[in-house]
């Protein structure tokens, strides 16, 4: 029978990466473009190629779904998400917002998760139905009941600028009815700090599975409801979408990417 991983295992390969990565700061990165905003470099390829030979040498059945090498075979019970490297932007223009993101999916259902900050040594983590922490200690997603009072984060699509799901009309209602909306540039640390609770909620149009699989659990650990933006609990369905906050603001949230839809 094959094993499962523990959320301690987890945590020590988001950390391992996290060193990988910032152990290429100020080096020659070897940037190169799969698109015109959307970056890889040497960073990514060696925290990728770190945690998929430490997960294949322990569990060798299992199968993962990472970034840069996309879906590697394995027994369909357990599945890997992997971000390497979530924020690659910015880590190329040296702007200290990024992140390692692994998450693990057991019989189809999410059972851990860790997002880890190299640059803070924040490690946000979660196993389901064990609450989630970040560096050990409890957190929870915020209290607030009205969007007015809300600072919400999203994110934009890499190569579909005037599409119907560019978001743009999105973030300009949200900008009009909440404090403000925030474009960090990665979306596992994003998602993290709803479940923490440094803003109240996140939503993205077009994202990736490997983004937001381990942010999604622990928002949901944390207290939050994360969604696609249809209001379907099964956000790592494609075509992948989310919605995390609290109960009362993600209710709120959805109504108002439901009436904007309305109006395109």
């Amino acid at each position: 029978m094959v094993e499962k991983p523990t959320l301690e295992y987890v945590n020590e390969l988001a950390a391992e990466a996290a060193a990988i990565v910032q152990g290429f700061v100020g080096e020659d990165l070897n940037i190169q473009h799969k698109g015109r905003t959307d970056l890889v470099t040497r960073a990514d390829h060696a925290s990728e190629e770190y945690l998929i030979s430490r997960i294949r040498e322990d569990f060798p059945d299992h199968a993962i779904n990472a970034e840069e090498a996309g879906k590697l075979a394995g027994t369909p019970a357990h599945q890997w998400y992997i971000d390497p490297l979530d924020g690659t932007l910015n880590y190329a223009h040296g702007l200290p917002f990024y992140s390692i993101s692994i998450g693990y999916a057991y019989q189809g259902k999410m059972e851990l998760g860790v997002v880890y900050d190299p640059t803070r040594k924040e490690c946000f983590s979660a196993q389901n139905g064990k609450g989630a922490s970040l560096n050990g200690n409890p957190i929870h997603v915020s209290q607030n009941k009205d969007l007015i009072d809300c600072l919400l984060a999203t994110g934009f699509p890499k190569n579909i600028w005037g599409s119907p799901s560019d978001n743009t009309a999105n973030f300009v209602q949200f900008s009009k009815i909440t404090q403000s909306v925030r474009r960090l540039g990665s979306a596992a640390l994003d998602v993290v700090s709803v479940a923490a609770g440094r803003v109240d909620g996140f939503w993205e149009m077009t994202v990736n599975q490997w983004d937001i699989a381990a942010g999604g659990l622990i928002v949901r650990e944390a207290g939050g409801i994360v969604t696609n933006i249809f209001g379907e609990p099964g956000f790592l369905n494609e075509p992948v979408s989310i919605i995390a906050a609290n109960p009362v603001i993600h209710s709120k949230m959805l109504e108002v990417v439901k009436e904007v839809r309305g109006e395109k």
